[in-house]
């Protein structure tokens, strides 16, 4: 079988996630969410990273993410669905403050990410994987290069998630912690998330969260596809810049990583097969993208 083969089950799924969609705007069925757009533009590790701090490019925008040795980066699909989740909050309640009491609990049952127990449950894995998160450090930065003279400007920016947190943790699923756990956003990226949130359909990230590439895809082209006046080429080895930083730079690393992108990019177009996208098979590879329709169409 292909490596960028996607069985005919999940094809299946996919499928009536897009029917669901195609009932009703996100909006009107109450699957309204929001992102941050900086890690729509460079994605969090998709495995668990060896080293403490990654670096992920997207044309001149570089982000960097940094943790502490003993504690270790986030990766996978929760920190994805946990930073989706705060953002979403942070748009309805416009507070730092964000207390992770019932929401969340609704929230990843929305998600069918239902909470288990035990050493290998989804509780420990979700404790693990917010800790890290809500620990890690984010520097943005911009290169911009004036070509009528030489020299460029660099801007950038580092914050941490957030200032403070507290959590209480209960290893059974049928148990509550006593009180409340919360965290307080860092004012830089409480400033994004509600300045300039990237609007998703929660639909489309249900039905892709098995897989954080598939995620990362969806949320990048819900971004980037609507600034796109003209067609624009991304190149395989922009791409895996990107998202694929964990494939070794060598023939068949990037062979690898082209065939997982396609097929997560095949899962990510059932849901949202408004993104007018094609792979380029001329002299400058990768992938042609232009002008299309959001995934959660018009907010007005």
């Amino acid at each position: 079988m292909p490596k960028s083969k996607v069985s005919n089950k999940l094809l299946e799924k996919l499928t009536k996630a897009r029917a669901e969609i195609d009932l009703a705007s996100a909006r009107d069925s109450g699957e309204l969410g929001f992102t941050a757009r900086s890690l729509a533009l460079a994605s969090l590790p998709h495995s668990k990273p060896k080293e403490q701090e990654v670096t992920r490019t997207n044309g001149d925008l570089q982000v960097t993410l940094l943790a502490q040795k003993k504690v270790g980066l986030p990766y996978g699909v929760i920190p994805r669905l946990v930073i989706c989740w705060l953002a979403t909050e942070v748009v309805k309640t416009k507070s730092r403050e964000v207390i992770l009491g019932d929401s969340m609990s609704s929230f990843m049952r929305k998600l069918d990410m239902l909470p288990t127990g035990g050493r290998w449950g989804s509780i420990k894995r979700f404790k693990d994987q917010t800790e890290k998160l809500f620990r890690c450090n984010i520097d943005i930065s911009r290169v911009t290069h004036h070509q009528d003279v030489e020299h460029s400007l660099e801007q950038g920016i580092s914050f941490p998630l957030a200032d403070e947190r507290e959590f209480w943790w209960t290893y059974e699923p049928e148990q509550r912690g006593l009180f409340e756990s919360k965290v307080r956003l860092s004012e830089s990226f409480y400033d994004e998330l509600i300045k300039n949130p990237l609007p998703i359909d929660l639909r489309a990230l249900k039905a892709l969260r098995k897989s954080p590439m598939a995620i990362d895809i969806y949320t990048w082209l819900t971004l980037r596809l609507f600034t796109v006046k003209k067609p624009v080429l991304v190149t395989w080895q922009q791409l895996q810049g990107q998202f694929g930083a964990g494939y070794p730079n060598t023939s068949q690393g990037r062979s690898d990583f082209k065939n997982n992108f396609l097929k997560q990019l095949k899962k990510v177009r059932v849901v949202y097969p408004e993104a007018n996208v094609s792979v380029s098979d001329k002299k400058a590879k990768g992938l042609l993208l232009k002008s299309s329709k959001t995934s959660v169409g018009k907010l007005e």
